[in-house]
Parts: structure tokens; C-alpha cells; sequence
């Protein structure tokens, strides 16, 4: 199981497993990745929006070795299969929508 980052663009999802291997992307705890500076480092499809552009989440792996999927409302549970798969989840993970303005994308903006 891995923890990592992914965004949802035009209908196709962009995971980022943590592996170490794009150190620009790190964030401060050192265990995952941080969506603004991955972002600013590979510009997933060739982007210029910013980083907090298109609907995004997170994956976790808790203390207890739970996998908690953190997403915008915007991500639907079709592609929960996909995201486990890309990050290696064998159990099946908490899928928690996170309402907060940390997960929030154009389609908030335009509300």
C-alpha cells in the first residue's frame, strides 16, 4: 500500500504513489507528496492552471495500516477501483469526501 497524491482531469485520473523517486514533489513529513509542489513540478496533461485547478485527493495509510482516500466532492465512487489500484490498496479503504476549501476546484468556483 502506498500513499500519494492524484487529481481527476478531464475524466481521467492522474495517481502519484509515493515511491521517492520526484523529490520535488515531497512534502514535510516525508512520506507522501504535496499537490502544490508536484503540481509545479510536472503540470499533469501539460497544464497551466494551478494546482488546486481540477478535483484532487489524497491517500493515507493510518498507524493501523488503514487506507484512508481523501477527495474532492467532484471525484465520483466509480473511480475509487482505479485509485486503489494505483496506489496498491489490499484492504478496502475509508473514502472520506472532504468538504474543506483544501480540496475545493473550479467547479466549487463556479457555484
Amino acid at each position: 500500500m502506498k500513499r500519494g497524491v492524484f487529481w481527476l482531469i478531464d475524466g481521467k485520473l492522474y495517481c502519484y504513489p509515493f515511491d521517492g523517486s520526484i523529490s520535488e514533489g515531497i512534502a514535510k513529513s516525508g512520506n507522501t507528496y504535496n499537490h502544490k509542489k508536484l503540481w509545479e513540478h510536472l503540470r499533469p496533461c501539460g497544464s497551466k492552471a494551478g494546482f488546486d485547478y481540477y478535483p484532487r485527493g489524497r491517500v493515507e495509510i493510518t498507524a493501523k495500516g488503514k487506507a484512508v482516500i481523501y477527495m474532492s466532492l467532484h471525484i465520483g465512487s466509480e473511480y475509487v477501483s482505479e485509485i486503489c489500484k494505483a496506489f496498491e490498496l489490499d484492504n478496502v479503504p475509508v473514502i472520506k469526501y472532504d468538504h474543506s476549501e483544501h480540496y475545493h476546484c473550479y467547479l466549487d468556483r463556479e457555484e
